[in-house]
């Protein structure tokens, strides 16, 4: 299984809240904003292409975005020959304001559920998801809390994604032992869960400092600081 959190392409030296105060919303170089649309759909198909060349034809990719990606990822996603599974909404039950008040505040991000258009199985473990969820089918919303601060105790990406949502994706699509990917690491979140849930992992990032918190966390993880 792949997880991917690509670039948003929303740091627009805008300001948002975060912890009550107001920040700015840029997440930092990787996070070009100034990309035209034929220069998105190039560079998500690049990194979906190279994806799908490691990807097993039983495997799956879940992709993470809002509002400013994520639909160009779906464009890009069918020309490089994939199938949509689910749009799965993350609801965040502790959203910021939305400070300019010209707009629904955004509590929700996508995610993208794919397979190879050509193979028809796919690994879904149905019935540990109903399990979890009560005994009733999972629906495609699911809700979670923003990233608690204690899983930034060894440093913080700007889009960390809360454990929890990586760890239902984890075993809604994988089995353990197996193998799963993180082509955009950050702060090594799918790893952790990874790690946790007895899976291997390969996480790759340009950003070494955040590679390094990585390292931190799977230390402590492991009992080895």
């Amino acid at each position: 299984m792949i997880f991917a959190d690509p670039p948003y392409f929303l740091s627009n030296n805008g300001i948002t809240c975060h912890s009550g105060k107001m920040v700015s919303v840029n997440k930092g170089s990787w996070d070009e904003t100034k990309m035209s649309i034929e220069e998105k759909i190039k560079y998500n198909r690049k990194w979906i292409k190279a994806s799908k060349k490691v990807l097993k034809d039983e495997g799956t990719i879940f992709i993470s975005g809002t509002l400013h990606n994520i639909f160009v990822v779906g464009v890009a996603l069918e020309l490089e020959g994939f199938s949509i599974i689910n749009n799965i909404t993350w609801q965040k039950k502790n959203p910021p304001p939305h400070l300019a008040r010209k707009a629904f505040t955004h509590s929700t991000e996508t995610i993208i559920w794919t397979k190879k258009i050509d193979f028809k199985k796919y690994k879904f473990n149905y019935d540990l998801m109903k399990t979890i969820n009560g005994g009733k089918q999972m629906k495609d919303v699911w809700t979670f809390s923003l990233t608690k601060k204690n899983e930034k105790k060894y440093g913080k990406h700007p889009t960390q994604k809360p454990i929890e949502l990586l760890e239902r994706i984890i075993l809604a699509s994988t089995n353990e032992s197996d193998l799963i990917l993180d082509p955009f690491n950050g702060s090594g979140t799918t790893g952790i869960a990874a790690t946790k849930l007895n899976r291997r992992y390969i996480g790759i990032d340009i950003d070494k400092s955040y590679l390094d918190i990585t390292v931190r966390r799977y230390k402590a993880l492991k009992g080895l600081e």
